[in-house]
C-alpha cells in the first residue's frame, strides 16, 4: 500500500504500547479505519492511546482491549503486529486463512520512511550498539537518529524523514518474522544465543528468525557479522550482501579488530588505527564487542574513521545495561536490569573479578540455568532470588554459592546490603524475563535503583 491506499482501508493494529500506538496514529492521519487491540484493560495502557483521534475525514478509531476478538483478525485489510507480539499468536492463523497480510511496524514504516536503515539484532548488546551507532553517525556529521526497541518507534520519524537521514534500529526476532520488504543498507546479527525459547519451538527457529535481517539484501549492502561467535560468522556463506567482521581474537580479512590495545580496520586493501582500548569506558568484553560493531556498521554507512575516537569517549552506556548506580561505604551497585537471559547475565557476571552479590530470577523463558555454576561458584559470593523462576534457578545451583530467597526487589536489595563488605558488587543481573513482578525490564532497574538510592539517605 501507498499512503493513499490506507484511505477507507481497515488496519487492525496488534498491541497498544508505544509501537502500536505510533502505527495507529500514522494509519488514522491518512484516513484509514484503525481497530487497536490489546490482551490488556485500558488502565494498565500508556496514557498516549487517550490522544489517539481520527486524522482525516473518514478515519476512524476503535479500541478493543482487555482481550482480543478472532473476527477482527479476519475482517480488515491489512494487519499490523506490535514488536512485542510474537507471531505464533493464535489469532493470527485467522487472518492468514483468510488471506490477509500481517506485517511488523518496522515494516510499515520501512515502507514510506525516506533514509537509510541500519539493522541491528542479536540475543544481547543491541540497544547499546544501536545507541552508540547513532551517536557515531551524529559524531560524524550525519543525521544520525536510534529508533526501534530503544524507545522511538520507526514509525514516528516518517513524517520528518529525508534521503539524508540514517536510522539505527533495533530489531527483535518478533519484528524480523514480520517484514516482507524491508532491506537495510547495513545489518548486523551481533551474537546468537538461546533466547524466547518459551515462544519458539526450539533454537534453530529462533535463528531462523534472527537471519531474516539479511534476506533482501543486494551486493551494494553490507552484513555485519561477529567472527568470534560461530553460528553468527557461518552466516556469512551464501549471503547476496557484502560480508564485513568484527573480532576481539582474530584479524578479519575486512571489518574491525583489536590489537595491542588499539582498535584497527581493515577494508581488504589497507588498515587504519581508529581509537584505543582505553578510549572505551563500558565495562565488559561483550561491551567490546559493541563497540565494535558499531563503529563497523558506522563505517559502512559512510562515517569518517578519525570520528570515532570522540563519540566512543564520550559514549558512557545506557540505562539498565551495567548501569552503575551508586557506591555505598564501598560497596558499588550495578543495574543490568536489561540481562534477560542467561547469556546476558553470564557477560555481566564476567565484567567483574568476583565478590559478587547477585540479584536474579523472574519470569522463566525456558533457560538452562546450570550453565551459570562455574561462573556463580567462581566470582558469586551470594546469590538472591526473585521471582517465579526462583525455585528454579535455586535448583540448578545449589551447593554452588549461598542462596537466599526475598519476596520482593526492595528486600533483595536490603539483604544484599546486610552482607555485602567494600571493594564487593551488588549487580542486579535477572537472566528472566521481568513480567511476574513488573511492567516490563526498565520497571524493573527503575525499582532497583530507588531501592538502592534509598540505602544512602542512610549510609
Amino acid at each position: 500500500m501507498t499512503e493513499t491506499d490506507y484511505k477507507g482501508k481497515k488496519v487492525l493494529v496488534v498491541g497498544a504500547a508505544r509501537s502500536g500506538v505510533a502505527a495507529a496514529e500514522f494509519l488514522l492521519a491518512r484516513g484509514a479505519t484503525v481497530v487497536l487491540t490489546d490482551r490488556r484493560p485500558l488502565e494498565e495502557l500508556p496514557p498516549s492511546i487517550g490522544q489517539l483521534r481520527g486524522g482525516v475525514s473518514g478515519s476512524r478509531l476503535l479500541l478493543e482491549l482487555g482481550g482480543h476478538r478472532a473476527a477482527s483478525f479476519r475482517e480488515c485489510d491489512l494487519v499490523v503486529a506490535s514488536p512485542g507480539v510474537p507471531l505464533s499468536l493464535e489469532f493470527f492463523a485467522g487472518s492468514r486463512s483468510a488471506g490477509i497480510p500481517i506485517i511488523a511496524e518496522v515494516e510499515l514504516a520501512y515502507r514510506h520512511i525516506r533514509g537509510r536503515i541500519l539493522g541491528i539484532t542479536g540475543s544481547n548488546g543491541k540497544t547499546t550498539t544501536t545507541e552508540l551507532v547513532a551517536e557515531m553517525l551524529r559524531a560524524g556529521g550525519l543525521r544520525g537518529h536510534s529508533a526501534g526497541n530503544v524507545g522511538v518507534p520507526l514509525i514516528s520519524f516518517v513524517a520528518d524523514s529525508t534521503g539524508e537521514d540514517f536510522y539505527a534500529t533495533e530489531l527483535s526476532s518478533f519484528q524480523l518474522e514480520g517484514i516482507d520488504r524491508l532491506r537495510p543498507a547495513v545489518a548486523t546479527i551481533l551474537n546468537l544465543t538461546p533466547d524466547h525459547l518459551d515462544r519458539y519451538a526450539g533454537f534453530e527457529e529462533y535463528v531462523a528468525a534472527k537471519r531474516r535481517i539479511f534476506m533482501n539484501q543486494e551486493p551494494g549492502d553490507f552484513a555485519v557479522l561477529n567472527l568470534d561467535d560461530p553460528l553468527v560468522a557461518a552466516i556469512a556463506e551464501g549471503l547476496a550482501s557484502t560480508p564485513v567482521f568484527f573480532s576481539r581474537q582474530v584479524k578479519p580479512p575486512r571489518g574491525t579488530y583489536v590489537d595491542s590495545g588499539r582498535i584497527f580496520h581493515r577494508d581488504g586493501k589497507s588498515e587504519k588505527e581508529l581509537f584505543l582500548l582505553d578510549d572505551i569506558t563500558l565495562r565488559g568484553e561483550h561491551n567490546l564487542e559493541n563497540v565494535l560493531a558499531a563503529a563497523t556498521i558506522s563505517l559502512m554507512a559512510g562515517v569518517r574513521p578519525e570520528t570515532l575516537r570522540a563519540a566512543v569517549r564520550r559514549f558512557k552506556g545506557v540505562e539498565h545495561r551495567l548501569e552503575w548506580v551508586a557506591e555505598i561505604d564501598g560497596v558499588r551497585y550495578f543495574n543490568d536490569s536489561k540481562a534477560t537471559n542467561v547469556d546476558a547475565t553470564i557477560k555481566a557476571i564476567r565484567a567483574f573479578p568476583g565478590g559478587i552479590h547477585l540479584i536474579a530470577g523472574g519470569r522463566d523463558k525456558g533457560a538452562d540455568f546450570s550453565v551459570l555454576r562455574d561462573l556463580v561458584r567462581d566470582r558469586v559470593r551470594e546469590l538472591v532470588l526473585i521471582g517465579e523462576a526462583a525455585e528454579t534457578i535455586e535448583g540448578a545451583l545449589a551447593g554452588h554459592t549461598d542462596i537466599r530467597r526475598a519476596s520482593s526487589l526492595e528486600e533483595a536489595v536490603g539483604l544484599c546490603r546486610q552482607r555485602a563488605l567494600p571493594g564487593e558488587i551488588v549487580l542486579l543481573a535477572p537472566a528472566c524475563a521481568s513480567y511476574d513482578m513488573f511492567e516490563n525490564y526498565e520497571h524493573r532497574g527503575r525499582v532497583f535503583k530507588k531501592s538502592v538510592l534509598a540505602l544512602t539517605q542512610g549510609s
